[in-house]
């Protein structure tokens, strides 16, 4: 960045996951920017993963919702109308409001996400919570944290993480459950990663039923039974308890409940090592390692969380790190990895069903006070309001009658995705605030409302280590977007509320800020949350505010004492229980889902990003070769994912991570970049009975083949419409469309159908072509002023040739003869020309270029990869690939 660039360049954060980077934007025009990261960040310090790195391609304006619209007729596929904004909150609130007085407060609800801003979500904490008097406003933050969120609360008193990210640097022992961190948290993996470089003496441990790319850096991975995570850390928990790891002190001084947590956690190592189905000798090292080590991080995410055990399986983590004391220490402690860029900041302001605002408890009397006092408001939630699988399932009873969607897909993220279908098909008003116009959820809105987008919006958000950093706009509001506080203050007001009449985001920071000291004292309503200290900054205060970490100037629990009346933490007994449906009969295999290392979420922003798609261009299901066997499935051909809720497709991959009886599915595909491929239909909808957290690690299925006549690609700069084939995939390209697809039907003429299938029609176009019949193989290129149009190719077989050389072609001005004549057969003409498959995402490096470099310049570790062609020097999720590619260069022949 030069120095220009540095004077325009606009400090905002990262909106993907948790770790909270500091990004530095610099707008090139009114819908493009450069991005880089932020040097002077302390989450990132400058470094950002691949989806980072690539947020200037996400930020077009193809697709997004721009104006209000109403949906004409009131039903799935009407006609959208566009509308003024009055006309649209008139309708909305009108509607609401008619609903809240014949049916009560409870028949409405909001859905909202952590993707939102803190200031977003505390108007909509306020509006539901004080003004309509109903706690049935829940996030998609129930999705991933809110078995972390109780395990804290019942453990400690309050939601608190006391863990910062320069402990990892520090810690002689981290202990990774649930957690593939190379890929989902790419930059603390990185923190980690260094650290072990300076210190190879650091030990890492993972716990996942998959060997993932996390699992490269690892001292010792326990590839557990999934669903016995509690069981293991019970173990842990009896075999610490008879060994001179126990602080004695600290149980005595500063704790409860330890004997009932010991009755409950009765096992032998043996026993758990049938439990888990782990050798003995590596459950013993580990129990050994983390006794002997003072200084030990155990960092859990989803492979905890997911779990209708996970609030157990959170409180096991934390019973071992109470008994021997090690919490509110540098270098030490339980560290829960949070998923997405806010979800920290929506627990702050109450975002969940069951929470109040500034860490306040729905269930206390006392506490529901002081926030009615505090908003001065008509009324407040004096119950719990429904949690997110609960809430989709009252809609489609009829229990409430309408639903705000905020900031989120629940067509494609929630469990028993289908059901979300029909709960949404049957509400009488369904509101979306969204930026983007089609998603699966948005099709069944009634009013929909333009929201600004990551480039757009002003606030604030709160990463995994309580760091509040500035999101800051640095591109102007696109169309009509609104900024989400402000939709809903307007929404507020034409109900005839008082209390948000807020004039700009900072006013509303300040209101939180005010909130969290309010009666925090040691004889009222004590808090460790408390940003009271920011209160008082006034709006130029506010837009300059650095990044700040609560407590201020202090470190979580480093006085030993807790959020309970008496101080002391608490250990809680943790029974051991499998998941609710276990696999068996018809349903042989478990299905476990998650994310890939270049998407997020339901692809509505990575999915715009050619970079991203490069990687991982269609979903997969992973399974090891022998269920495959038994299954019937062959890797690379398709197969359907079935369980007793519903179903998918997906392309079949043997990973070589995966154990016997298990299956991999991601989560980000959807209804509009796949033709049938949302896990989310698959997965049970059984949640935790403390947390309200989906089991969506655990769900019995089945696999069996999704027969077809033909595997073909197409490569177009026009978009397609795939409706009659049978499987599609969509992938965004650099200057093209992607799409995998598969089809049942026997094609008699090749010419003809291909023409139709990418639409043209012109007898004299540019159009060459191959086909062998007898084989089944079809091959044709349009060209269209030298330029490469659209290519297709069609076999009887999945193995066609590599997208990345063709894919390469777009981007050229006129096709040369010898693109011209390699085009037909798939590769260039040219030795070395394919890279191949993407495996560094950041510097566009292929497979079959690092594997060259590997055998030419006799690169024998991935820091000398890095110096030869780059890749692995930018975010480092790749470097377990890579390290993978020098083993099998690297075996003799």
């Amino acid at each position: 960045m030069n120095l220009s660039q540095q004077h325009l360049s606009i400090a905002t954060t990262c909106p993907y996951c948790g770790v909270g980077c500091g990004v530095k934007a610099v707008p090139q025009g009114p819908q493009s920017a450069t991005v880089s990261g932020d040097v002077d960040h302390p989450s990132n310090f400058g470094r950002l993963c691949v989806k980072g790195s690539a947020l200037g391609e996400t930020l077009g304006l193809e697709g997004r919702l721009l104006h209000p619209q109403v949906r004409e007729g009131g039903q799935p596929g009407g006609t959208l109308r566009q509308v003024s904004w009055d006309e649209a909150l008139d309708r909305a609130a009108g509607q609401w409001r008619a609903i809240v007085d014949e049916h009560g407060p409870d028949s409405v609800a909001l859905y909202v996400s952590g993707q939102l801003l803190t200031e977003d979500y505390y108007v909509a904490n306020k509006l539901m919570k004080g003004y309509v008097g109903s706690a049935n406003i829940d996030t998609n933050s129930r999705l991933c944290m809110s078995s972390a969120v109780a395990g804290h609360k019942r453990a400690f008193g309050e939601d608190l993480v006391p863990v910062n990210y320069d402990d990892l640097e520090s810690a002689d022992m981290i202990v990774l459950v649930g957690s593939n961190l190379a890929w989902c948290h790419p930059i603390l993996f990185q923190r980690i990663t260094r650290a072990k470089e300076a210190r190879p003496d650091m030990k890492l441990v993972v716990i996942d039923p998959r060997r993932t790319a996390t699992c490269e850096l690892a001292d010792l991975h326990l590839p557990v039974k999934p669903g016995t995570d509690v069981w293991l850390f019970n173990g842990l928990l009896a075999f610490l308890s008879r060994g001179e790891a126990v602080d004695a002190a600290f149980i005595a001084n500063h704790t409860r409940g330890l004997n009932e947590a010991l009755e409950a956690a009765d096992i032998t190592p043996e026993a758990v090592a049938k439990a888990c189905r782990l050798p003995l000798e590596d459950v013993l090292a580990f129990y050994e390692s983390f006794a002997a080590t003072s200084k030990v991080i155990t960092g859990f995410s989803m492979g905890v969380n997911q779990s209708s055990a996970g609030t157990d399986k959170v409180n096991a983590i934390i019973n071992c790190h109470l008994v021997t004391g090690r919490i509110g220490k540098p270098g030490m402690g339980p560290f829960s990895i949070t998923g997405q860029p806010n979800a920290m900041g929506g627990r702050e302001v109450g975002g969940l069903a069951n929470m109040l605002a500034a860490h306040l408890d729905l269930d206390k009397p006392e506490h529901r006070a002081a926030v009615r006092e505090f908003w001065d408001s008509p009324r407040i939630a004096d119950k719990p309001g429904l949690k997110a699988v609960d809430l989709f399932q009252a809609i489609e009873s009829g229990k409430v009658k309408a639903v705000w969607i905020i900031a989120t897909n629940p067509m494609v993220s929630l469990p028993d995705a289908d059901q979300v279908r029909r709960a949404l098909s049957k509400a009488e008003l369904v509101i979306a605030s969204d930026v983007v116009l089609d998603t699966d959820t948005n099709a069944f809105a009634h009013v929909l409302l333009p929201a600004l987008a990551w480039a757009e919006k002003d606030g604030t958000v709160t990463n995994s280590e309580r760091r509040i950093s500035r999101q800051r706009g640095f591109l102007p509001a696109p169309g009509e977007a609104r900024g989400d506080w402000k939709i809903l203050c307007d929404f507020a007001q034409r109900l005839g509320y008082s209390g948000f009449d807020f004039q700009h985001q900072s006013d509303i920071f300040a209101e939180h800020a005010r909130l969290s000291a309010w009666r925090n004292a040691p004889d009222a309503l004590p808090r460790v949350f408390d940003i009271g200290a920011l209160a008082s900054l006034d709006r130029a205060a506010y837009d300059a505010l650095q990044p700040v970490q609560w407590p201020i100037g202090r470190r979580v629990f480093d006085d030993r004492r807790f959020s309970f009346p008496d101080g002391r933490a608490r250990f809680v007994p943790t029974v051991p229980r499998l998941p609710v449906n276990t696999a068996g009969g018809e349903y042989p295999l478990v299905l476990n889902t998650g994310r890939v290392r270049d998407q997020w979420h339901t692809m509505t922003r990575t999915g715009r990003a050619p970079k991203l798609a490069e990687h991982t261009p269609e979903s997969f299901v992973d399974l090891h070769p022998q269920d495959a066997l038994l299954c019937g499935v062959r890797d690379g051909e398709l197969a359907r994912i079935s369980s007793q809720w519903g179903s998918m497709v997906a392309r079949v991959r043997h990973g070589g991570g995966i154990a016997r009886g298990s299956v991999f599915v991601p989560i980000h595909w959807n209804g509009q970049t796949a033709s049938d491929a949302r896990v989310g239909a698959v997965v049970n909808p059984v949640v935790d009975p403390v947390s309200g957290e989906p089991e969506f690690k655990h769900t019995p299925v089945m696999v069996d083949r999704f027969p077809v006549q033909w595997h073909g690609f197409v490569l177009s700069r026009t978009p397609l419409g795939l409706d009659q084939v049978a499987y599609w995939t969509r992938a965004q390209g650099a200057g093209f469309t992607r799409y995998e697809m598969a089809g049942r039907n026997r094609i008699t003429d090749f010419g003809t159908w291909a023409r139709g299938l990418l639409g043209v029609d012109d007898d004299d176009a540019d159009w060459l072509e191959y086909a062998d019949r007898s084989a089944g193989v079809y091959r044709a290129v349009h060209i269209v002023d030298d330029r490469i149009a659209q290519c297709i190719f069609v076999s009887p077989r999945p193995d066609l040739p590599e997208r990345a050389w063709l894919a390469g072609l777009f981007s050229t001005e006129t096709l040369a003869d010898a693109e011209r004549a390699g085009v037909l057969a798939g590769r260039p003409l040219a030795q070395g020309a394919d890279t191949g498959p993407t495996v560094c995402s950041c510097f566009g490096v292929g497979r079959n270029t690092i594997c060259n470099a590997i055998r030419e310049h006799d690169l024998k570790t991935t820091g000398e990869v890095t110096a030869c062609v780059k890749a692995g020097g930018n975010c480092g999720s790749c470097v377990p690939e890579i390290r993978q590619l020098l083993v099998e260069v690297r075996v003799p022949a």
